[in-house]
């Protein structure tokens, strides 16, 4: 079982982020930034991908940089939620399922009102 916290803002979708690992922050970090949106975090993300290994000897460089994936892929669903809610979505609930598909079903159960603002990604 999962964690998922359940973050909502009018007459838009309904967003779910897990508490967990972060894979997708570790192994591709800025574009996983980009693709969550997380700008602010982006912009820090690319600053020291570029200016590390200016400034820091190259073997250094890729411990630190290695350490910073390991810490986006630590706090990258932590980013997201501060992310969200700097975009207006409030964190509302928080949802215990096995993944994320149920979560979005006991999320629906408890709130039908939220129903018309699903739309389900089409396989």
């Amino acid at each position: 079982m999962r964690f998922y916290s359940v973050h909502l803002k009018p007459q838009a979708e309904p967003v779910l982020v897990p508490e967990r690992f972060a894979w997708g922050a570790f192994f591709f970090g800025p574009l996983w930034l980009a693709f969550h949106r997380a700008w602010i975090a982006l912009g820090l993300a690319v600053a020291v991908t570029v200016i590390i290994p200016a400034i820091v000897p190259p073997i250094h460089a890729a411990i630190i940089l290695a350490g910073l994936s390991l810490l986006l892929g630590l706090v990258g669903n932590d980013i997201r939620r501060w992310s969200l809610e700097r975009r207006g979505y409030l964190e509302t609930y928080v949802l215990c399922a096995r993944n994320e598909l149920e979560a979005m079903k006991e999320l629906l159960n408890y709130r039908p009102d939220l129903a018309d603002r699903y739309r389900p990604e089409l396989a």
